[in-house]
């Protein structure tokens, strides 16, 4: 006679034929490796920049303008207690936006000693992209912003420029504010 109990020999039973019915796990698909930035509008074209270079994202404030500079530094707003300097990023480009000032928005660069607010026509929030769909080439209407552009992305939504920030704001021209 056995000391097997006769419950503990129907789990096995059932165990046994559990595994013999299962099915086989899927298959494994490899998994696509996402780039997320902040998307904006400029005349027009689409354009996404690195979460990095943003610290953050306003409507466009208040500002003071200051006399004896570019055009393009339309002035400069109290922000929470710091200045910064507030730039029109399509005067800069030698461009001008059809759309209200009060509907743009202000993409605020900091960066050691630097801290100022790109005016842009639109912000469209966060965007994901495979990193397979990243471009080398863009289309000529991006010709105005190529000096400030490491390539882009494609999408459902069409051609994004990868606008670097820190290369325009390393761009001896945009240090240059005075007049």
């Amino acid at each position: 006679m056995s000391d097997i109990s006769p419950a503990y020999l129907k789990l096995v039973e059932l165990a046994s034929r559990s595994r013999q019915n299962a099915d086989d796990l899927p298959a494994q698909a490899k998994a696509k490796t996402f780039w997320t930035g902040v998307g904006f509008t400029l005349d027009g074209n689409q354009y996404v920049a690195s979460m990095d270079e943003i610290s953050e994202i306003l409507s466009v404030p208040r500002f003071t303008q200051v006399p004896g500079v570019q055009t393009w530094v339309r002035g400069i707003s109290n922000v929470r207690g710091r200045l910064m300097p507030v730039m029109d990023l399509l005067t800069f480009l030698n461009k001008k936006s059809d759309m209200q000032w009060k509907r743009r928005r202000l993409l605020v660069i900091e960066s050691g000693e630097l801290y100022s607010g790109l005016v842009v026509d639109r912000v469209l929030g966060m965007q994901h992209f495979t990193e397979d769909s990243f471009v080398e080439e863009l289309p000529a209407s991006y010709g105005v912003t190529k000096d400030y552009l490491r390539g882009g992305y494609t999408s459902e939504k069409g051609v994004w420029g990868l606008f670097s920030l820190y290369k325009l704001a390393s761009d001896p021209r945009f240090l240059n504010v005075a007049s």
